[in-house]
């Protein structure tokens, strides 16, 4: 309960503010939010209404889940059947179980279409409904970017997991078992569950020689060679108890000069980056780096160097160079430094491993590579 306490203690500080009474965040089909996992344990289909009196109520859909996922959060549970599982229904009985007063803000989800916006208005007439891009769904994401002990603990596990599959694919694309792209991904998908995972953090991408060419190759997977001469890329990750983690491996087998040196760019470009990668670092600093380092041999790499990993695959901070970008560097942020080159004579290469910042360096939490066959 403690750390559930401690998250939410830091949206209540942030309401109190902004002068927003009430907060609603929601996690359905169609508009599905990672903050109320994070806020109460739940993993899905809810809603969650935080207030600025320091109280909470989770509304779920199905309440026998959330009462074995949410049962240490600090929070009132209800079903949300019992407002006919109506946004506009279940929001007016929050507010009065949590004592909102009349004319008080309520914010309700950035991502809220504009039709249904205007249903909240015209049916909420006593609140002020105010719905912002910038609002209280970005903010728990920034608080997101800086994990706690727990969650650098779980995510140390996942990668623990990652790094045994990491081995097992070697060793099979070595030896002959793997043959195929859909060979890997489905081993991925088997030995990540057997191991008490989730599931895969999003759907593996599994690219042969013939289909490395592409940042993400379309379909993710097929039955295509896979491992045999030139560059194959496998992007995956494996989710365990919500969170994520992200790499990419590349298979060289065969290289030509011109395929040789593409390699040798992005595994520097990968050094460079993690030696990089300090507490008071600015994140656009790396990625410019990387981007200079490409420049000298004439290659430009068409992505973000990097991207924040945990209860989703992307997350704060963002690793680019964009002159908007004011991520800097502290202890507690684990993401992804993933160069990458594509051609589509040569086929691609990527080399993408997560990273978590300490308060005395780096810590290199995967065990990604580029294997030379």
């Amino acid at each position: 309960m403690e750390i559930y306490s401690a998250r939410l203690a830091k949206v209540w500080d942030w309401m109190t503010e902004e002068g927003i009474s009430l907060v609603v965040l929601e996690d359905t089909e169609g508009r599905r939010d990672q903050n109320i996992r994070w806020l109460t344990g739940h993993p899905g289909d809810a809603l969650l209404f935080i207030s600025q009196n320091r109280k909470a109520i989770l509304m779920a859909w199905d309440v026998n889940l959330a009462m074995q996922y949410a049962s240490n959060a600090p929070i009132l549970l209800v079903a949300y059947n019992d407002f006919d599982r109506q946004p506009c229904k279940a929001i007016a009985a929050a507010a009065q179980m949590l004592e909102i007063p009349a004319g008080a803000k309520i914010e309700i989800p950035s991502v809220m279409p504009y039709p249904a916006f205007l249903d909240y208005v015209g049916k909420l007439t006593n609140y002020d409904i105010i719905c912002r891009e910038r609002g209280a769904c970005a903010q728990i994401k920034k608080f997101r970017a800086v994990k706690d002990e727990e969650e650098i603990a779980v995510t140390r596990k996942a990668a623990g997991i990652t790094n045994e599959l990491i081995d097992l694919l070697e060793k099979n694309v070595r030896s002959g078992k793997i043959k195929t792209e859909a060979d890997a991904a489905l081993l991925i998908e088997v030995e990540a569950r057997k191991r008490g995972c989730e599931g895969t953090s999003f759907e593996t991408l599994a690219a042969g020689p013939k289909r490395s060419f592409a940042i993400h190759a379309f379909p993710n997977w097929t039955y295509s060679a896979f491992g045999v001469d030139g560059l194959s890329i496998l992007d995956f990750g494996v989710r365990l108890n919500g969170y994520s983690t992200d790499v990419t491996l590349t298979f060289a087998r065969g290289l030509t000069p011109k395929q040789e040196k593409l390699a040798a760019l992005v595994e520097k470009a990968a050094k460079l980056a993690i030696s990089m990668a300090r507490n008071g670092t600015r994140a656009k600093d790396i990625a410019a780096a990387v981007d200079a380092h490409f420049a000298k041999a004439k290659k430009q790499m068409p992505h973000s160097l990097g991207h924040g990993v945990g209860l989703q695959e992307h997350e704060y901070p963002i690793i680019r160079n964009h002159s908007d970008n004011e991520w800097v560097m502290e202890p507690g942020m684990i993401f992804t430094i993933e160069p990458g080159l594509y051609d589509p004579l040569l086929g691609g290469c990527r080399l993408e491993n997560d990273i978590l910042i300490t308060e005395t360096g780096t810590e290199v939490l995967t065990a990604s590579r580029i294997i030379h066959l």
